[in-house]
């Protein structure tokens, strides 16, 4: 049943959404005549006036570079730098703000784990173990990791559901495993596994663990404590963030014994021409001038997040997603790929006889931003028979009306395309 835009009960307010999506600039434009219709937040959100405001500020008012001045401005932004890294520390439940190590995204700090971590603790005859459903990012890094190392990955199967099981899991977590790196979250299906389990059942048997959790900082609360992971990855852009800036956390009795990836400023203690000694955590892992405004951008879309209430945001994207699904089935030649049982905010479908990326050309005509391709996930489309989805993606600032909007979109697309919409 569709809901009201205006209002909807949290744990201890009530969300005007209206005015949230107030918040967010982009919004309030037309694309090609037709008011906007973003659902691609999976790719990258769009940003509150909060993130763009405290970006700004920080250029307008405290541009220096952090950790190396003594003037005012220096101290200022390695204030805010810093201030940031403990809020993230608290916002993802970690111990210590020096097991937050800020990166360029979630693409780098899984290449981080994978070159240092598996640099020292591969070897030949060892297992890396991710899933069927894992975007490139973590998937490329550990087989780079094991043609370095010697190492063999192995692959968690998908069912026709787009779900990997837990008793696969178990039965290919063994005394060969070295390490077992996935997504939380899947991009390109939605699918949301069960971390916490899954975590549980390598730590069993003394195995490192990695989450991808880039598709879940904005929709649901991480505690890394809670699930005993031992890295944990994101990125700020997907939680309405800055592009270009990712944290990786990681328990400080591993991160102390990585070795840096990239050398440079910052990350030093002693440097002679015959050798160079590294700096403490987390700088030693934090090589050159950081992505300060970014840090300081993440700080601001925090703050945002935890405004509104992880309650809210769950109960607003829940509404929306049964009601994109409900409107999505009517649509008789539409074919969902994935039907997870536990499922995200996302929806990837085709039309048979219709390429992806045509149908989104046509929508893009009538103000639809949604994402076609493969979405960086290849094998999942081979294992599905095809070469690429439309995926619909929701966040809290999306609206039924613009629901209503995406399904006039596809139908009309349809009697452009000579499709008929008869049963």
């Amino acid at each position: 049943m569709k809901q009201s835009d205006q209002s909807v009960s949290g744990k201890t307010h009530q969300t005007d959404w209206k005015a949230v999506r107030d918040e967010f600039p982009a919004l309030h434009q037309q694309v090609n005549g037709y008011p906007l219709a973003y659902f691609d937040h999976a790719a990258t959100a769009q940003k509150p006036r909060k993130v763009i405001d405290a970006m700004t500020r920080y250029y307008e008012f405290d541009n220096a570079n952090v950790h190396r001045g003594v003037h005012s401005l220096s101290q200022r932004a390695t204030l805010a730098y810093e201030e940031a890294r403990q809020k993230t520390a608290r916002f993802i439940c970690a111990k210590d703000p020096s097991e937050i190590i800020f990166t360029s995204g979630t693409t780098a700090s899984v290449n981080v784990v994978a070159l240092s971590w598996g640099r020292a603790h591969l070897k030949p005859g060892d297992e890396v173990l991710v899933t069927g459903l894992e975007h490139h990012a973590n998937l490329v890094p550990w087989q780079m990791a094991c043609a370095m190392t010697g190492a063999q990955l192995k692959i968690v199967p998908v069912n026709e559901f787009g779900e990997v099981s837990t008793d696969s899991v178990a039965e290919m977590l063994h005394s060969k495993t070295r390490i077992f790196a996935f997504s939380w979250i899947s991009n390109a299906l939605g699918t949301i596994n069960p971390a916490h389990d899954w975590v549980q059942l390598a730590r069993e048997k003394g195995i490192t663990t990695l989450i991808d959790a880039a598709q879940v900082a904005a929709h649901h609360p991480i505690d890394v404590q809670h699930l005993g992971v031992d890295f944990l990855c994101f990125s700020a852009h997907k939680m309405m963030g800055p592009t270009g800036l990712g944290v990786l956390y990681g328990k400080k009795s591993i991160l102390e014994t990585l070795d840096p990836v990239f050398g440079g400023g910052d990350m030093i203690d002693e440097v002679t021409y015959e050798k160079s000694t590294w700096a403490d955590l987390p700088y030693r892992l934090e090589a050159g001038t950081p992505n300060i405004a970014g840090v300081i951008g993440l700080s601001a879309a925090i703050d945002f997040l935890e405004s509104i209430g992880w309650q809210n945001i769950s109960r607003r994207e829940s509404e929306l997603l049964q009601y994109a699904l409900e409107k999505l089935s009517e649509i008789p030649q539409i074919r969902f790929i994935g039907s997870p049982k536990e499922r995200a905010g996302v929806i990837s479908f085709v039309v048979d006889g219709v390429h992806p990326y045509d149908l989104g050309i046509l929508l893009d005509e009538q103000g639809i931003a949604l994402r076609t391709g493969h979405h960086c996930a290849q094998p999942l489309m081979r294992h599905f028979g095809i070469t690429g989805t439309c995926r619909v993606s929701l966040a809290i600032y999306n609206t039924f009306e613009e629901i209503d909007q995406l399904d006039r979109a596809i139908k009309r697309a349809l009697r452009l395309l000579g499709i008929s919409q008869s049963n």
